[in-house]
């Protein structure tokens, strides 16, 4: 025979499990959501440096500019190939 939770003397019910899983979980997903949309701005803030980085290059010194452009794909070519 099953015993119930009253017989022990809780009065915690399996809707109040529930509903406590469900708040905990939302409040998960919003945290996750918030930390996401951080990170999102935090990419979109360094995106805007690095162009900006790299148009200050390109518009004082376009040779070493492209030394760089190249020296790059060269080491990544030779990382993808391996």
């Amino acid at each position: 025979m099953a015993a119930s939770a009253s017989q022990y003397g809780t009065s915690t019910s399996l809707d109040d499990i529930k509903g406590k899983a469900k708040e905990t979980f939302n409040e998960a997903s919003d945290r996750a959501q918030e930390i996401a949309g951080q990170a999102r701005q935090q990419v979109s803030d360094v995106a805007g440096n690095v162009k900006g980085a790299i148009d200050k290059s390109v518009k004082d010194q376009p040779i070493a500019t492209l030394a760089m452009a190249a020296a790059v794909g060269f080491v990544l070519g030779a990382l993808w190939k391996s």
